[in-house]
């Protein structure tokens, strides 16, 4: 479905040329839950952005069945089948939640339509429903509408960057819930998920460990997440194996 080949991105500091991602090659297969963890700065909300054209790569090539979308913009990447959410999800001001998700369905769709996206996030459809997306939802609840924007669309490709940032406990809570359904229901696409949260980790099907621009690890999670536990957190466990592995 989605192949990555020698990917690599730098950024031009004062001195000289900072390689994030290097030569990073990987494949995401159709219908596959996937979490990309690893330690901070090592490259994982850099890999998010180049997928779905935020950033382009300056080397290698992204193929989304087969196809070149190297060059591609983010529109271009969205109308392909690529959807992003980002860490903070924008608030629209004067826009309600029906007509986010019909925008973002990119078809006619109607108010049932509508109320079962938001119930398939587990909000209740008539109390959201002709919200308006501003300051007055919290962060949470801005969070799976933005999910329920993602199934609106049914895109090939879902990626979600670090979905856990700034939301409280009782939220990732319900976030969990979410993420759990859609892996049980997933077809027709994937999901690609930026996190270092152990629970986030134990519904993929497969684990993505990325440090220093590079893959560390990658496999089915039964075989992946035994080397990410038995410490403070995922994150320093990541770095461990990693300097382990290079030393």
């Amino acid at each position: 479905m989605l192949t990555l080949e020698n990917l690599s991105f730098g950024v031009q500091d004062e001195k000289s040329q900072k390689e994030i991602i290097r030569n990073l090659n990987l494949t995401i297969e159709s219908n596959k839950f996937v979490v990309v963890t690893g330690p901070n700065g090592g490259g994982k909300s850099t890999l998010a952005k180049l997928i779905a054209g935020i950033e382009k790569p300056t080397g290698g090539r992204i193929l989304l069945d087969g196809a070149d979308i190297t060059e591609k913009n983010i529109t271009e990447r969205a109308q392909s089948g690529i959807s992003y959410a980002f860490q903070q999800p924008v608030r629209f001001k004067g826009i309600e939640v029906f007509d986010l998700l019909r925008l973002a369905s990119g078809k006619e769709l109607n108010i049932t339509d509508a109320c079962q996206y938001l119930s398939e996030v587990g909000l209740c459809a008539k109390d959201y429903i002709k919200r308006e997306v501003n300051d007055s939802l919290s962060g949470g609840e801005l969070k799976r509408i933005e999910i329920a924007t993602v199934l609106a669309r049914g895109t090939k490709l879902s990626i979600f960057d670090e979905p856990e940032a700034g939301i409280d406990l009782w939220s990732f809570q319900n976030l969990i819930a979410v993420f759990e359904r859609m892996r049980q229901n997933i077809k027709n696409g994937s999901i690609l998920i930026i996190s270092h949260q152990e629970r986030i980790l134990d519904i993929a099907d497969e684990i993505v460990v990325i440090a220093n621009g590079q893959i560390s690890m990658q496999g089915p999670k039964d075989d992946i997440l035994p080397h990410l536990l038995g410490t403070a957190s995922a994150v320093d466990a990541c770095t461990k194996f990693y300097n382990k592995e290079e030393a």
